[in-house]
């Protein structure tokens, strides 16, 4: 018979050993907080009502906590409840266990509310002072947090590399990660009217292969060689000019180099102008989301927890409405007025005088 781990007897496995086994059982805080609470109000009743259990359960936790201890801590009758000397001791260590246990829990929720600590973020280069303001306020408002951001449009893996958050426009979600969406995403099919005019405009998606396709590069990290078709499909393309930066793309479709994909929101400007127009409509494009992305976990720090709000609350506006707001100022712009032409004077004579 193998020896029993508490009284290293294997001949002793009956009731002596379980009275052992109980004796050395750690003490929950739930009975515990059952006795202590019994003795302040004087009721099994009323504690029941404090705690929110039934009054079976607080009786029951009272019970066990008894027989653990063996000795008797109330003396019960229908009328009252009296401490026995054993439990008036046991009361005033009790009262000094559940401060100590109060207390290492305030401490942890305190720690857990406040951010603190390091934050990795990896977010694209955005061509915005309110972005370097919200970083800067984010800085400011929370001091004990050691920001690191690194911008760059390559979708890092945030597991591997070590990233608690990155922002990121994508239609599909690596397993493992949670996604906020910050705003959604039209990709078009866009090109300059000088360009179409010199290059004829496609009609369907196959006529691309004889344009010249300005490419973006896919995950930021090689050019593309898929644009996405309506009905889910994808469509080769091949380029002759391919860049990770937005900008530069936008800026070579306005010149008139070729058609790119590009996202509705980049060129909205553009679009209202006419200095570009969408080709394909309803045939080359799809709809994507810029998100916020974090690892899935139970527990989330508290500085990533501030760092999401603050980017959730700050982006529909600077992504969703920016553009809008452009288009607006554009439209505050007062335009010429043409003037009539004026007729010669010996006209008016003329006129006057049939």
């Amino acid at each position: 018979m193998r020896p029993c781990a508490v009284c290293n007897n294997g001949s002793t496995m009956g009731k002596t050993c379980y009275v052992l086994i109980h004796m050395v059982e750690p003490l929950e805080s739930a009975e515990l907080l059952a006795f202590t609470k019994t003795v302040e109000s004087k009721s099994l009743s009323r504690a029941a009502i404090e705690l929110g259990v039934p009054r079976a359960t607080v009786s029951r936790r009272l019970a066990r906590l008894e027989e653990q201890l063996g000795v008797r801590l109330l003396r019960r009758t229908t009328r009252s409840l009296v401490l026995t000397e054993a439990g008036s001791s046991f009361y005033r260590q009790a009262c000094i266990a559940l401060a100590s246990v109060e207390q290492a829990r305030e401490s942890v929720r305190v720690s857990v509310d406040v951010p603190r600590g390091d934050l990795r973020v990896s977010a694209p280069p955005f061509a915005s002072e309110s972005f370097s303001k919200l970083i800067c306020d984010f800085i400011e408002r929370h001091p004990a947090v050691r920001l690191h951001l690194h911008l760059s449009t390559v979708h890092v893996d945030l597991r591997r590399d070590g990233y608690d958050v990155a922002i990121r426009a994508a239609g599909e979600l690596e397993p493992g990660l949670v996604a906020r969406t910050l705003v959604k995403n039209e990709l078009m099919a866009v090109a300059s009217p000088a360009y179409l005019a010199a290059h004829g405009t496609p009609r369907v998606a196959r006529e691309l292969r004889d344009h010249r396709c300005l490419l973006g590069f896919a995950r930021g990290e090689v050019p593309q060689t898929y644009w996405p078709v309506a009905g889910g499909r994808r469509l080769h393309v091949e380029g002759v000019f391919s860049t990770n930066d937005v900008v530069v793309l936008r800026d070579a479709v306005v010149r008139g180099l070729g058609v790119a994909l590009m996202p509705r929101m980049l060129i909205e400007s553009e679009l209202s102008d006419r200095s570009v127009v969408q080709v394909l409509a309803g045939v080359i494009g799809a709809q994507n989301s810029v998100s916020v992305v974090y690892p899935e976990r139970e527990y989330v720090p508290a500085q990533v927890r501030a760092f999401v709000d603050a980017i959730v609350a700050w982006a529909p506006r600077e992504l969703g409405l920016q553009t809008l707001a452009a288009r607006r100022e554009k439209d505050l712009v007062p335009r010429p007025v043409k003037k009539r032409p004026t007729q010669h004077k010996s006209a008016k004579n003329s006129e006057k005088q049939r």
